[in-house]
């Protein structure tokens, strides 16, 4: 998946050479991109009208040195702080407005009329990697937080696309206009969350009125192991059902290679936090077959080892997977250096699985069906064909080079079983 892409330009003109490189390297500057945002409010009480934020997001623009964090238009910010995700460690920062920020090539073009937080990173991006940023903050708002009657308010459009709410303690839900997971924290409170792959923002209304338990009785009873006997087989357990779906912070973009090999390039990524934690393990389902696998670490651009082994030859070397594994199924290892602790390691796994039953070619119909459990799952189709069918409802995009992806977004506790049917495209006329 990682690529070198090297330029070499040739020009017998001296003057025209200078011209050149200039204007490739005007060209080259790139813009700020970010990834994986997720953004917690917590209300706080009615009459202060403010919220505190847990706003987490990745810089992924390679060489940046520097992430700018706008401050919305009508609220007031403080308490800042930043954290490099990968160390813990707190970053440097500063509020800068938005006609400095816009010096900073990478902000070229932004609005000039809010204040952003230009945090320093901790390095700077690598080549295809990432820098994970904690950014706390509290806002105040009187037009997005307030009260109405006997209830109070959250309107806010949102524009990031994970997003959660969490009530102040002693408030119940009683209106929620966005689908969403409601749970309970441990000390009581309740939250809604919720995943938007729209790509537009979602005008969440939030209401709640005073009513919920407080103190020690307000805990939830913790979830248990018990799976769902509604079921026509065994689902998932009552703390996987619970769990918050737009957190999860693991993803896969399958690359549909040409049906008749059976072969898609993957990549999925991993964060580990447990301490001591210093081997990755990626089982790999019946019917499918692995071959390739690389691996890097997102944060630092730095390549791991890699190694294929069987279930029996996990067993043989006391290696534990974290859960039941076949005698002859496949297992990808990834070691890496142990997890401290305050510490993680983002991780990205890519391969290439052949699985004909689950990628084939019928007819003239390419078709791939295949269980997709993660909360964010991509699939992009192989050069020269076109959607005709997807079983599951998806955003869909054309990439630059022509090739069409399909995003699915599950704010579901359960898989997702995709079918999709693609035809070969006309030749051009």
């Amino acid at each position: 998946m990682r690529r070198v892409i090297a330029w070499l330009v040739v020009v017998s003109c001296a003057v025209l050479c200078v011209a050149t490189s200039g204007f490739a390297q005007a060209a080259a500057v790139p813009a700020q991109t970010e990834a994986d945002e997720y953004t917690r409010y917590e209300l706080l009480s009615p009459e202060s009208a403010s919220f505190a934020i847990r706003y987490e997001v990745t810089a992924t623009t390679a060489g940046a040195k520097y992430y700018f964090n706008p401050i919305r238009k009508g609220s007031v910010a403080s308490g800042e702080s930043v954290i490099d995700v990968m160390t813990g460690q707190p970053l440097r920062f500063e509020v800068v407005s938005g006609e400095e920020a816009v010096t900073d090539p990478l902000m070229k073009g932004e609005d000039t009329s809010v204040d952003y937080i230009k945090v320093s990173l901790a390095r700077p991006v690598a080549p295809e990697g990432q820098a994970r940023l904690l950014i706390l903050k509290t806002y105040k708002d009187a037009k997005s937080y307030y009260r109405e009657g006997d209830s109070i308010v959250f309107n806010r459009s949102l524009s990031i696309p994970r997003n959660s709410v969490v009530l102040p303690a002693g408030y119940e839900l009683v209106g929620c206009n966005v689908p969403s997971q409601v749970l309970a924290e441990r000390d009581g409170r309740i939250a809604i969350s919720f995943l938007n792959g729209s790509g537009a923002e979602a005008p969440l209304i939030v209401k709640a009125k005073p009513g919920a338990q407080m103190g020690a009785t307000a805990a939830p009873r913790p979830p248990s192991a018990a799976k769902s006997w509604e079921a026509p087989f065994e689902g998932e357990t009552e703390k996987e059902r619970l769990s918050e779906r737009a957190h999860q912070d693991r993803e896969i973009v399958y690359f549909l290679q040409q049906p008749e090999t059976h072969a898609f390039l993957l990549y999925h990524d991993y964060t580990e936090t447990a301490p001591g934690a210093d081997k990755y393990f990626n089982v790999v389902r019946s019917g499918s077959k692995v071959s390739d696998p690389s691996a890097y670490l997102l944060d630092t651009g730095e390549n791991l080892q890699t190694k294929i082994m069987t279930g029996a030859e996990l067993a043989a070397a006391k290696l534990d997977a974290g859960e039941p594994v076949d005698a002859a199924a496949q297992v990808v290892v990834v070691p890496f250096s142990p997890v401290k602790a305050g510490q993680n390691a983002r991780i990205r796994i890519s391969e290439t699985y052949t699985a004909p039953a689950s990628y084939r070619l019928e007819g003239d119909e390419l078709m791939f069906d295949r269980s997709l459990g993660r909360p964010r799952n991509a699939v992009v189709l192989p050069e020269g064909w076109y959607l005709t069918a997807s079983s599951i409802p998806a955003t869909v995009t054309q990439m630059a080079d022509g090739r069409i992806r399909l995003d699915f977004w599950n704010g579901r506790p359960d898989s997702v079983d995709v079918l999709i049917k693609a035809k070969r495209r006309a030749p051009k006329r």
